[in-house]
């Protein structure tokens, strides 16, 4: 079970090496002899990007040298989401690798050409460490179910600890992470999903999300701390060593300047769903910081104010809604049934 592929779109490995080893080739015009190896697609992560691991093999300066990479492929036919941000994925990574606080994969080269792999993609370099996978969830088996308390208390407190350190980074150079009309803070969150929600409804007709969508800005929050969205920000798109340190902090293809309280809103949603109280997967896992730890923490660590987070995590099931609908009509399954989407989002 803890071998499942779950990549939106493969290809033939042997065809990607040869056409990667030339195009490496042509970047790194001091090495000769460069070949590929050890090409794999991620176990238990991954739903929306074709991501291959690899490790890249040249000589130079009469010496054999060795990087372990990753290629991270522009999404074609299986697109999750409305708005393409893969650049801009590219270069918050990069930025954010400049910057050093915030602990992620260095970008090494970025392709805009599609010619090669049928679509634009970056290579970035490899990190070595265990990543809490959603298939099979982490909560139920894996390495993470087999920790102590103790082991598990020390991996929570350093994933709050990177998710504060995002809140920390100045937002100066970050302008291109703007929305399409210049939109900024909640305003450019909001904009964006309910682009998501008119998009979806292309394929069906989704009163429950309007209504939804109604309530949330009857509520409007008054707490609108600025700051960087990572999009995705949950233990499952952390990497970690065997001291339970984050080694890497992955899956930046949604981000944007929405503002600071969206990442800790969906960080502890998500940790609810999978080991917290409303886990399905089991007891909750013993060691994990509760709601409210999380929430003191990351108050202590970002120095941002976590006031009216209740609004903003109903926002995140609103997302993560969104995400689950176009997830199911990219893979043809069925959708929520009404009742549970109902009590999910608070109408009806």
């Amino acid at each position: 079970m803890s071998d499942v592929i779950v990549a939106p779109e493969t290809r033939d490995l042997g065809e990607l090496a040869g056409a990667l080893a030339q195009w490496l080739a042509a970047r790194m015009p001091h090495a000769r002899e460069v070949w590929i190896t050890d090409l794999a697609y991620p176990r238990g992560a991954g739903q929306s990007h074709e991501t291959v691991l690899f490790e890249a093999h040249w000589r130079e300066q009469g010496e054999e040298r060795q990087q372990g990479c990753v290629v991270r492929i522009k999404p074609g036919g299986f697109t999750v989401f409305p708005d393409d941000l893969f650049v801009q994925q590219y270069r918050v990574m990069k930025a954010l690798a400049e910057g050093g606080e915030v602990r992620v994969a260095r970008p090494l080269w970025f392709e805009e050409n599609p010619a090669l792999l049928g679509n634009p993609f970056f290579v970035m370099e490899r990190k070595t460490g265990r990543v809490p996978v959603s298939i099979p969830p982490y909560a139920r088996e894996g390495w993470l179910k087999d920790a102590t308390p103790a082991q598990r208390r020390v991996l929570w407190r350093n994933a709050v600890e990177q998710l504060a350190a995002v809140q920390r980074v100045p937002l100066d150079g970050f302008d291109f992470l703007a929305g399409p009309n210049g939109e900024r803070g909640l305003a450019q969150e909001w904009d964006k999903y309910t682009r998501f929600a008119r998009w979806l409804q292309q394929v069906e007709p989704l009163p429950i999300l309007d209504a939804a969508l109604e309530r949330l800005r009857g509520l409007w929050p008054g707490n609108q701390p600025e700051g960087l969205v990572w999009g995705d920000a949950r233990i499952g798109n952390m990497m970690f060593d065997g001291n339970f340190d984050v080694v890497a902090v992955m899956d930046w293809e949604q981000p944007s300047l929405g503002g600071a309280l969206h990442d800790l809103a969906w960080f502890c949603v998500i940790a609810d769903t999978m080991h917290g109280p409303a886990s399905t997967y089991g007891a909750p896992l013993e060691g994990m910081g509760s709601r409210e730890e999380t929430v003191a923490l990351w108050e202590h660590l970002a120095g941002k104010s976590a006031a009216d987070l209740e609004w903003y995590e109903d926002f995140a099931k609103f997302k993560m809604t969104c995400t689950g609908i176009r997830l199911g009509h990219l893979r043809g399954a069925p959708m929520m049934d009404e009742a549970t989407m109902a009590k999910r989002l608070k109408v009806g």
